[in-house]
Protein backbone atom coordinates (compact mmCIF):
# COMPACT_ATOMS: atom_id res chain seq x y z
CA UNK A 1 0.00 0.00 0.00
CA UNK A 2 1.42 3.51 -0.90
CA UNK A 3 -0.49 6.89 0.56
CA UNK A 4 0.14 10.29 -1.16
CA UNK A 5 -1.22 13.03 0.21
CA UNK A 6 -2.15 15.91 -2.22
CA UNK A 7 -3.42 13.16 -4.74
CA UNK A 8 -5.85 15.45 -6.99
CA UNK A 9 -3.53 18.14 -6.94
CA UNK A 10 -0.76 18.78 -9.60
CA UNK A 11 2.32 16.68 -9.00
CA UNK A 12 0.27 13.99 -6.36
CA UNK A 13 -1.73 13.49 -9.65
CA UNK A 14 1.18 13.11 -12.23
CA UNK A 15 2.47 10.70 -9.38
CA UNK A 16 -0.36 8.57 -8.95
CA UNK A 17 -0.34 8.04 -12.70
CA UNK A 18 3.40 7.54 -12.69
CA UNK A 19 2.89 4.53 -10.10
CA UNK A 20 0.06 3.38 -12.01
CA UNK A 21 2.62 2.78 -15.23
CA UNK A 22 5.13 1.09 -12.88
CA UNK A 23 2.24 -0.94 -11.86
CA UNK A 24 0.90 0.11 -8.12
CA UNK A 25 -2.81 0.25 -7.71
CA UNK A 26 -2.84 -0.01 -4.16
CA UNK A 27 -2.52 3.30 -3.28
CA UNK A 28 -4.59 5.50 -0.74
CA UNK A 29 -5.41 9.01 -2.55
CA UNK A 30 -5.56 11.88 0.55
CA UNK A 31 -7.17 15.46 -0.32
CA UNK A 32 -10.17 17.29 -0.77
CA UNK A 33 -12.25 14.67 -2.54
CA UNK A 34 -15.10 16.62 -2.29
CA UNK A 35 -13.70 19.57 -5.09
CA UNK A 36 -14.77 18.35 -8.45
CA UNK A 37 -11.90 20.18 -9.99
CA UNK A 38 -9.12 18.66 -8.34
CA UNK A 39 -10.93 15.12 -8.70
CA UNK A 40 -11.15 15.19 -12.32
CA UNK A 41 -6.95 14.73 -12.07
CA UNK A 42 -7.53 11.36 -10.53
CA UNK A 43 -10.43 10.34 -12.54
CA UNK A 44 -8.77 7.83 -14.69
CA UNK A 45 -6.45 6.61 -11.91
CA UNK A 46 -6.38 2.98 -10.68
CA UNK A 47 -6.80 3.78 -6.57
CA UNK A 48 -7.77 1.18 -3.39
CA UNK A 49 -8.77 4.01 -1.31
CA UNK A 50 -9.87 7.71 -1.18
CA UNK A 51 -9.68 9.69 2.43
CA UNK A 52 -10.47 12.90 3.54
CA UNK A 53 -6.97 14.80 4.72
CA UNK A 54 -9.21 15.56 7.93
CA UNK A 55 -10.13 11.98 8.27
CA UNK A 56 -6.68 10.68 7.07
CA UNK A 57 -5.05 12.18 10.00
CA UNK A 58 -7.61 11.31 12.73
CA UNK A 59 -6.39 7.37 11.62
CA UNK A 60 -2.84 8.51 11.31
CA UNK A 61 -3.36 9.64 15.11
CA UNK A 62 -5.45 6.81 16.39
CA UNK A 63 -2.31 4.96 14.68
CA UNK A 64 -4.75 3.21 12.46
CA UNK A 65 -1.92 2.69 9.82
CA UNK A 66 0.63 1.22 12.09
CA UNK A 67 -0.09 -2.59 11.30
CA UNK A 68 -0.47 -2.11 7.73
CA UNK A 69 2.04 -2.95 5.34
CA UNK A 70 3.11 0.60 3.95
CA UNK A 71 5.30 0.55 1.23
CA UNK A 72 5.64 4.38 1.06
CA UNK A 73 4.43 7.55 1.85
CA UNK A 74 4.29 10.37 -0.54
CA UNK A 75 3.33 13.88 1.37
CA UNK A 76 2.73 16.12 -1.83
CA UNK A 77 -0.17 18.02 0.30
CA UNK A 78 0.12 21.53 1.71
CA UNK A 79 -0.67 24.86 0.99
CA UNK A 80 1.18 25.73 -2.16
CA UNK A 81 0.70 29.66 -2.21
CA UNK A 82 3.56 31.64 -1.54
CA UNK A 83 1.54 34.84 -0.71
CA UNK A 84 -0.49 32.83 1.76
CA UNK A 85 0.72 34.99 5.08
CA UNK A 86 -2.06 33.33 7.59
CA UNK A 87 0.92 32.04 9.73
CA UNK A 88 -1.67 29.60 11.74
CA UNK A 89 -2.85 28.23 8.21
CA UNK A 90 0.31 27.29 6.84
CA UNK A 91 1.31 25.94 10.13
CA UNK A 92 -1.32 23.70 10.53
CA UNK A 93 -0.90 22.40 6.74
CA UNK A 94 3.05 22.97 6.63
CA UNK A 95 4.26 21.92 9.79
CA UNK A 96 1.64 19.90 12.00
CA UNK A 97 0.76 17.98 8.98
CA UNK A 98 4.20 16.76 7.93
CA UNK A 99 5.72 16.29 11.52
CA UNK A 100 2.48 13.74 12.11
CA UNK A 101 3.54 11.90 9.11
CA UNK A 102 7.08 12.12 9.73
CA UNK A 103 6.36 10.22 13.41
CA UNK A 104 4.18 7.82 11.36
CA UNK A 105 7.30 7.00 8.95
CA UNK A 106 9.14 6.42 11.99
CA UNK A 107 6.29 4.01 13.77
CA UNK A 108 6.12 1.73 10.76
CA UNK A 109 9.58 2.18 9.09
CA UNK A 110 7.79 3.37 6.36
CA UNK A 111 9.74 5.57 3.43
CA UNK A 112 8.78 9.19 3.51
CA UNK A 113 9.33 10.99 0.38
CA UNK A 114 7.71 14.77 0.66
CA UNK A 115 7.94 18.01 -1.11
CA UNK A 116 10.05 20.88 0.28
CA UNK A 117 10.69 23.51 -1.92
CA UNK A 118 13.43 25.70 -3.74
CA UNK A 119 11.40 29.05 -2.02
CA UNK A 120 13.89 28.10 1.39
CA UNK A 121 16.51 29.59 -0.79
CA UNK A 122 14.64 33.13 -0.52
CA UNK A 123 16.93 35.59 -2.63
CA UNK A 124 20.21 34.43 -2.46
CA UNK A 125 22.50 32.79 -5.29
CA UNK A 126 24.06 29.80 -4.14
CA UNK A 127 21.49 27.05 -3.87
CA UNK A 128 23.23 24.22 -2.46
CA UNK A 129 21.63 22.08 0.07
CA UNK A 130 23.20 23.87 3.23
CA UNK A 131 21.80 25.63 5.95
CA UNK A 132 24.26 28.34 5.24
CA UNK A 133 22.44 28.86 1.85
CA UNK A 134 18.95 28.77 2.95
CA UNK A 135 17.39 31.94 3.70
CA UNK A 136 13.25 31.98 3.32
CA UNK A 137 11.63 35.22 2.60
CA UNK A 138 8.27 34.48 2.99
CA UNK A 139 6.19 32.54 5.48
CA UNK A 140 5.28 29.51 2.91
CA UNK A 141 9.34 29.32 2.41
CA UNK A 142 9.67 29.46 6.40
CA UNK A 143 7.26 26.49 6.68
CA UNK A 144 8.99 24.32 4.46
CA UNK A 145 12.47 25.28 6.01
CA UNK A 146 11.34 24.29 9.45
CA UNK A 147 10.53 21.23 8.26
CA UNK A 148 13.62 20.67 6.53
CA UNK A 149 15.26 21.21 9.69
CA UNK A 150 13.43 18.68 11.76
CA UNK A 151 13.92 16.01 8.86
CA UNK A 152 17.35 17.10 8.83
CA UNK A 153 17.58 16.29 13.04
CA UNK A 154 15.57 13.10 12.49
CA UNK A 155 18.48 11.82 9.85
CA UNK A 156 21.21 11.89 12.23
CA UNK A 157 19.61 8.85 14.46
CA UNK A 158 16.74 7.96 11.45
CA UNK A 159 17.20 4.58 9.74
CA UNK A 160 14.05 4.90 7.76
CA UNK A 161 14.78 6.32 4.32
CA UNK A 162 13.07 10.38 4.96
CA UNK A 163 13.60 12.22 1.66
CA UNK A 164 13.20 15.78 0.97
CA UNK A 165 12.63 16.70 -2.69
CA UNK A 166 13.13 20.85 -2.83
CA UNK A 167 11.10 21.33 -6.55
CA UNK A 168 12.21 24.37 -8.15
CA UNK A 169 10.02 25.95 -10.69
CA UNK A 170 7.36 22.80 -11.96
CA UNK A 171 4.83 23.04 -15.16
CA UNK A 172 3.20 20.80 -16.89
CA UNK A 173 0.23 19.05 -17.16
CA UNK A 174 -3.07 19.44 -14.42
CA UNK A 175 -2.22 22.43 -12.50
CA UNK A 176 -5.04 24.27 -14.45
CA UNK A 177 -6.86 24.73 -10.51
CA UNK A 178 -3.86 26.42 -9.12
CA UNK A 179 -4.98 29.71 -10.31
CA UNK A 180 -2.37 32.67 -9.92
CA UNK A 181 0.25 29.56 -7.84
CA UNK A 182 -0.10 27.89 -11.73
CA UNK A 183 2.85 28.36 -13.67
CA UNK A 184 4.08 30.54 -15.91
CA UNK A 185 4.19 28.56 -19.05
CA UNK A 186 0.36 28.05 -18.19
CA UNK A 187 -0.50 31.80 -17.69
CA UNK A 188 1.53 32.78 -20.66
CA UNK A 189 -0.21 30.76 -23.48
CA UNK A 190 -3.47 31.62 -21.88
CA UNK A 191 -2.71 35.32 -22.10
CA UNK A 192 -1.17 34.60 -26.33
CA UNK A 193 -5.14 32.96 -26.30
CA UNK A 194 -6.79 36.27 -25.25
CA UNK A 195 -4.89 38.70 -26.91
CA UNK A 196 -1.71 37.40 -29.34
CA UNK A 197 0.43 38.92 -26.02
CA UNK A 198 2.38 37.87 -23.89
CA UNK A 199 3.01 40.12 -20.35
CA UNK A 200 6.47 39.64 -18.65
CA UNK A 201 7.78 42.08 -15.95
CA UNK A 202 10.56 44.86 -17.00
CA UNK A 203 13.71 44.77 -15.36
CA UNK A 204 14.78 44.03 -11.86
CA UNK A 205 17.23 43.12 -9.62
CA UNK A 206 19.92 44.18 -12.36
CA UNK A 207 17.99 41.78 -14.84
CA UNK A 208 17.37 42.97 -17.93
CA UNK A 209 13.37 43.10 -19.45
CA UNK A 210 12.18 39.43 -19.04
CA UNK A 211 15.52 38.26 -18.36
CA UNK A 212 15.23 36.66 -14.96
CA UNK A 213 15.99 33.56 -14.63
CA UNK A 214 14.58 30.44 -13.21
CA UNK A 215 14.88 26.99 -13.09
CA UNK A 216 11.96 25.53 -14.75
CA UNK A 217 11.46 21.75 -14.53
CA UNK A 218 8.91 19.79 -16.15
CA UNK A 219 6.47 17.50 -13.87
CA UNK A 220 7.13 14.27 -15.60
CA UNK A 221 11.07 14.84 -14.44
CA UNK A 222 9.89 15.59 -11.21
CA UNK A 223 7.63 12.28 -11.03
CA UNK A 224 10.65 10.33 -12.54
CA UNK A 225 12.66 11.63 -9.81
CA UNK A 226 10.12 10.38 -7.31
CA UNK A 227 9.64 7.43 -8.44
CA UNK A 228 13.68 6.60 -8.62
CA UNK A 229 13.78 7.41 -4.54
CA UNK A 230 10.87 4.57 -4.02
CA UNK A 231 13.17 2.64 -6.07
CA UNK A 232 16.86 3.12 -3.86
CA UNK A 233 15.34 2.88 -0.45
CA UNK A 234 18.50 2.94 1.14
CA UNK A 235 18.86 6.82 -0.24
CA UNK A 236 18.12 9.29 2.58
CA UNK A 237 18.43 13.30 2.33
CA UNK A 238 17.43 16.67 1.16
CA UNK A 239 17.61 16.95 -2.72
CA UNK A 240 17.05 19.65 -5.12
CA UNK A 241 14.70 19.03 -7.73
CA UNK A 242 15.55 21.20 -10.86
CA UNK A 243 17.70 20.66 -14.37
CA UNK A 244 20.39 22.59 -12.74
CA UNK A 245 20.30 25.29 -15.39
CA UNK A 246 18.56 28.01 -15.01
CA UNK A 247 16.51 29.49 -18.11
CA UNK A 248 14.91 33.37 -18.53
CA UNK A 249 11.09 34.24 -18.67
CA UNK A 250 12.19 35.27 -22.54
CA UNK A 251 12.70 32.14 -22.87
CA UNK A 252 9.13 30.79 -21.96
CA UNK A 253 7.24 33.08 -23.75
CA UNK A 254 9.03 32.62 -26.83
CA UNK A 255 8.57 28.73 -26.51
CA UNK A 256 4.47 29.50 -25.79
CA UNK A 257 4.85 32.18 -28.77
CA UNK A 258 6.82 28.86 -31.00
CA UNK A 259 4.39 26.52 -30.19
CA UNK A 260 1.13 28.98 -31.26
CA UNK A 261 3.30 30.08 -34.04
CA UNK A 262 2.04 33.88 -32.89
CA UNK A 263 1.97 36.48 -30.62
CA UNK A 264 4.72 39.27 -29.45
CA UNK A 265 6.13 40.18 -25.76
CA UNK A 266 4.98 43.21 -23.78
CA UNK A 267 7.21 44.26 -20.59
CA UNK A 268 5.10 45.85 -17.46
CA UNK A 269 6.17 47.28 -14.42
CA UNK A 270 7.57 45.30 -11.84
CA UNK A 271 5.07 45.38 -8.75
CA UNK A 272 5.95 46.82 -5.89
CA UNK A 273 4.14 44.61 -3.52
CA UNK A 274 6.96 42.01 -4.69
CA UNK A 275 9.92 43.88 -4.02
CA UNK A 276 11.99 42.40 -1.81
CA UNK A 277 9.64 39.07 -1.84
CA UNK A 278 10.58 37.97 -5.21
CA UNK A 279 13.77 35.50 -6.67
CA UNK A 280 14.92 36.94 -9.18
CA UNK A 281 17.22 33.75 -9.89
CA UNK A 282 17.08 30.42 -9.20
CA UNK A 283 19.28 27.67 -10.42
CA UNK A 284 19.47 24.01 -8.68
CA UNK A 285 22.52 22.74 -7.79
CA UNK A 286 21.77 18.89 -8.46
CA UNK A 287 25.18 17.37 -7.69
CA UNK A 288 23.78 15.79 -4.24
CA UNK A 289 21.12 14.01 -6.37
CA UNK A 290 23.54 13.17 -9.19
CA UNK A 291 26.10 11.68 -6.63
CA UNK A 292 23.36 9.89 -5.01
CA UNK A 293 23.41 8.19 -8.26
CA UNK A 294 20.43 9.59 -10.51
CA UNK A 295 21.51 9.83 -14.10
CA UNK A 296 18.22 10.84 -16.25
CA UNK A 297 18.84 14.08 -18.05
CA UNK A 298 15.80 16.50 -18.06
CA UNK A 299 13.59 18.44 -20.47
CA UNK A 300 14.81 22.03 -21.40
CA UNK A 301 12.28 24.87 -21.43
CA UNK A 302 11.61 24.47 -25.02
CA UNK A 303 11.31 21.19 -25.36
CA UNK A 304 8.83 20.63 -21.80
CA UNK A 305 6.71 23.82 -23.01
CA UNK A 306 6.56 21.77 -26.54
CA UNK A 307 5.30 18.83 -24.51
CA UNK A 308 3.21 20.11 -22.39
CA UNK A 309 1.30 22.15 -24.60
CA UNK A 310 0.61 19.39 -27.06
CA UNK A 311 -0.68 17.88 -23.93
CA UNK A 312 -3.17 20.69 -22.63
CA UNK A 313 -4.22 21.28 -26.35
CA UNK A 314 -4.82 18.25 -26.95
CA UNK A 315 -2.52 17.96 -29.89
CA UNK A 316 -1.88 16.28 -32.57
CA UNK A 317 -5.57 16.56 -33.48
CA UNK A 318 -7.43 13.26 -34.31
CA UNK A 319 -8.05 13.35 -37.89
CA UNK A 320 -11.67 12.91 -38.52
Amino acid sequence: MIVVTGSNGFIGSNLIKGLNRLGYKDIIAVDDHANAELKENIAHCEIENYLEIDEFLKEVQKNSFDGINLKAIFHQGACSNTMEWDSEYLYRNNLLYSKELLNLSKRSNTPLIYASSASVYGNGKVFGEEIKNENPINLYAYSKFKFDQLVREDLKENTTQIVGLRYFNVYGPQEQHKSNMASVAYHLHNQLKLNDEIKLFEGTDGYEDGEQRRDFIFVEDVVKVNLWFLENTEISGIFNVGTGRSQTFNDVANAVIDWNKKGKIKYIPFPDKLKGAYQSFTEANISKLREAGYKEEFLNVQEGVKRYLDTLEGWPKNEP
